[in-house]
């Protein structure tokens, strides 16, 4: 188990308290034991963590400040790691004592895998059962393909890439380093593009060949079933950094920013342009050939359908809810707001 200095060193950040005590895991305030850190990032909860009885604590400043004049019960020999960032020096030390438990993936290729014969598998990489690789297609070192997914002609993984089980990536696919991506995506498809043809003696939609590819930068994860369409002839473009929930459906030509959030069963349209440390609420949606400024927040639910200009804004457009009575009472004045505006007119005119 590795002591509290240990990791104060390792994650940068001050410690107060003894610096031998051991620790071996990270728990919720309410169920945190003496040997366990839990971390404080919410004021409100403050008298919770006073009365944990968790070893070591995860605090700002001005939370140790009130801790040390306030202590718990419990709190006699805690250790406090004092971060700037709690929140984010959890997550830190969460990845560190997740990884003693995580599987590990032996290098290797399954005998079942079905790999075409210009493609060179590094030997640090990790091939599971059923994987089928085409063309050309080239790995990184230590990737890492589970079971059942399919890397089609010419797409590219970079290093330490991890690809759960019944992934379809399509061809000119190009993932960057580091990267995860969940069960059931599917990315490269073609994305929707029809051209209207209709006439008196017959109709069609023609389909639009989608000959773009979709490129991934480094660092991204892509949530279970999610799908990133190919461009129709431009690429798709994912930022470095970015993390995108289950669910999610980003259109063709699509270009998202640097370190952006997508929350599950977001949506967006053709062409639209995302900017950098965007944050997008869950069922959220985008018209097409919209620009999103950097540093947009948008809260779940909301549609966007035009572009947003100014950086660091937050945009919500969600009606609480109601009984379903008092719904359908809003809906029929909604109904009527035109003839109660020129109501209103004719009696501005009268005066």
């Amino acid at each position: 188990m590795p002591t509290a200095i240990e990791l104060a060193e390792q994650f940068q950040v001050s410690l107060v308290g003894d610096g031998s005590f051991s620790l071996q895991g990270l728990a919720p305030l309410e169920r945190a034991q003496s040997s366990q850190i839990s971390f404080l990032s919410n004021p409100l909860y403050r008298q919770q963590a006073s009365d944990s009885a968790a070893g070591g604590l995860i605090v700002s400043k001005a939370d140790l400040d009130f801790l040390q004049a306030n202590p718990g019960g419990s709190s006699a020999g805690r250790v406090f790691f004092v971060s700037k960032n709690p929140y984010a020096t959890f997550a830190r030390m969460a990845q560190h004592f997740a990884m003693a438990s995580a599987p590990v993936y032996a290098p290797g290729v399954h005998p079942s895998a079905a790999i075409d014969s210009s493609v060179s598998i590094p030997a640090s990489c990790h091939i599971g059962p059923f994987v089928q690789i085409g063309p050309e297609v080239k790995l990184g070192e230590r990737v890492v393909l589970l079971g059942n997914t399919s890397v089609a002609r010419n797409s590219s993984i970079g290093s330490d890439t991890l690809i759960y089980p019944n992934v379809s990536l399509y061809s000119e696919t190009k993932l960057g380093e580091r990267c995860i991506i969940h069960s059931g995506a599917v990315i490269g498809a073609d994305g929707f593009g029809f051209a209207p043809d209709f006439s008196a003696t017959g109709a069609e939609w023609v389909k639009i060949p989608q000959t773009g590819a979709v490129v991934i930068g480094n660092d991204v994860e892509v949530g279970a079933s999610s799908t990133i369409d190919r461009g129709a002839m431009s690429d798709t473009i994912i930022g470095n950094g970015t993390k995108i929930d289950n669910q999610v459906q980003i259109a063709h030509n699509v270009v998202v920013g640097n370190c952006c959030v997508i929350a599950g069963c977001a949506a967006i349209s053709g062409s639209t342009k995302i900017g950098n440390f965007c944050i997008i609420g869950g069922a959220a949606n985008f018209a097409g050939h919209l620009t999103i400024a950097d540093r947009t927040t948008v809260s779940g639910n909301t549609s966007i359908i035009r572009s947003i200009t100014e950086p660091g804004q937050h945009y919500t457009g969600v009606y609480p809810s109601m009984p379903h009575s008092a719904w359908e009472k809003n809906a029929a004045i909604l109904r009527g707001l035109d003839k109660i505006r020129q109501r209103l007119r004719l009696l501005d005119k009268s005066k």
